[in-house]
């Protein structure tokens, strides 16, 4: 018998990884990665039809509305692509795996070094719209939730990883304004798919974070980066939150990744420890 795993937002960062690294990581599972292209995810109708029809045995839900002064600008759309097309999703998947992608922003940012079990306190419609989608998947005692933080890699249209965006905005002269008072925990998203793999095969349900092993701040990620490309003569401003006027930011949203490093064969190493070995043409 087949078993067909389905991919939500195969045209983006996390889901383009997804499928790469099912191909090695899941060699008996037969990938569909759902796109645009697809169908639209926001019609339950036909969802509910392609889910019939296919039959997946696991669904990795990587599709969102993640841009955070979008989700402000707009925030009925918002929890329509987030919250009401995952319980779509997640009440099809009633009786299978199904792994939802979470993000930090479900924290207030007030303490950083977050494990599971702490409590979700968003302050922006982003974070708020994912904590209510969290909610609603963890009901179901077979589904699973990854929170992760800043992602970076090589995306399909070549602006979803936050590497992608420096480089582009460097190549064209501009200067970055990067805080230096808020902290994430960057991963590279092939790590983070390889990561999301080993939990879907586990089968283990509830809440795991998973992202890099390093508390930075904007302005740090920022150095690193323009140390690595100094060809594009990268410029940067250092700048701080309490300067900010705009959409809410939280300002220590670092995740603790000790429960995810105890499945066997994960790897989440420190961004900065990555990024020297690594050669610049992959990210």
């Amino acid at each position: 018998m087949i078993s067909i795993a389905w991919v939500t937002g195969a045209g983006g960062l996390i889901g383009s990884h997804i499928v790469q690294a099912g191909r090695a990581l899941a060699p008996t599972w037969t990938l569909a990665p759902i796109t645009r292209a697809h169908f639209d995810l926001a019609d339950f109708r036909a969802v509910r039809g392609a889910f019939h029809s296919a039959k997946p045995g696991l669904v990795i839900h990587c599709a969102a509305m993640s841009r955070s002064p979008a989700c402000e600008a707009d925030p009925k759309e918002a929890r329509r692509q987030n919250v009401e097309i995952t319980r779509c999703l997640a009440e099809a998947a009633a009786d299978i795996p199904f792994l939802f992608f979470s993000t930090d922003q479900v924290f207030d940012g007030r303490t950083g070094d977050y494990d599971e079990d702490a409590p979700v306190n968003p302050i922006g419609v982003y974070g708020a719209t994912k904590a209510e989608a969290e909610a609603i998947v963890l009901a179901n005692p077979r589904h699973m939730v990854i929170r992760t933080s800043l992602n970076g890699g090589r995306s399909p249209t070549g602006d979803r990883g936050f590497n992608e965006q420096m480089l582009r905005a460097w190549s064209r002269g501009q200067t970055l304004n990067l805080f230096e008072d808020e902290f994430r925990s960057p991963i590279h998203a092939r790590f983070t798919a390889a990561t999301a793999w080993r939990i879907a095969l586990e089968g283990k349900a509830g809440v795991y974070h998973v992202a890099g092993a390093e508390k930075l701040s904007r302005w740090e990620i920022g150095e690193l980066m323009s140390r690595r490309w100094p060809e594009l003569k990268p410029r940067t401003r250092k700048t701080s939150l309490r300067d900010y006027s705009g959409a809410p930011r939280p300002p220590d949203t670092t995740l603790n990744i000790a429960k995810a490093l105890r499945l066997p064969g994960v790897e989440l190493p420190r961004f900065s420890d990555w990024l020297r070995g690594e050669p610049p043409g992959s990210f």
